[in-house]
């Protein structure tokens, strides 16, 4: 049986997309970047060492396919890709569509300025978009 339970700021924080193999695919809701969130679906884990040698290569692959997806439905400047987990512990991977025109570039997206909700349409074209080339 899986224990896994999501983070509340991530639940709060995002919307689902889709599962992969081993991750939930989420949309930060925030409208100022593409911005994606993989998390691993096991308990307990904050760490990337902590998880099973497949789970590592699964999230390896997953972080990639939706790196290559964003970039290809986005032609973004650079893909950002982090696990930091100081404010969330639960482990989750941030993979960001950052351009030179971005609010914040070429400074970090977070901490910056104030969040901007999607709309419901909005958010739906923004998973199609990615969904489209996963």
């Amino acid at each position: 049986m899986n224990d896994f339970r999501l983070d509340e700021r991530l639940m709060n924080d995002t919307l689902p997309v889709t599962r992969l193999g081993v991750c939930e695919l989420r949309l930060m809701n925030d409208r100022r970047w593409p911005w994606f969130i993989l998390v691993p679906q096991r308990p307990d884990i904050t760490e990337v060492h902590e998880l099973t040698p497949l789970d590592q290569t699964m999230l390896v692959f997953e972080t990639d396919l939706v790196a290559k997806a964003l970039k290809q439905a986005t032609g973004a400047t650079k893909i950002n890709i982090g696990a930091l987990g100081n404010i969330v512990r639960q482990l989750h991977v941030h993979v960001i569509a950052r351009y030179e025109s971005d609010p914040n570039w070429p400074g970090p997206v977070w901490g910056f300025g104030t969040r901007e909700p999607y709309d419901p349409a909005e958010a739906e074209k923004m998973k199609s978009m990615l969904m489209d080339r996963i």
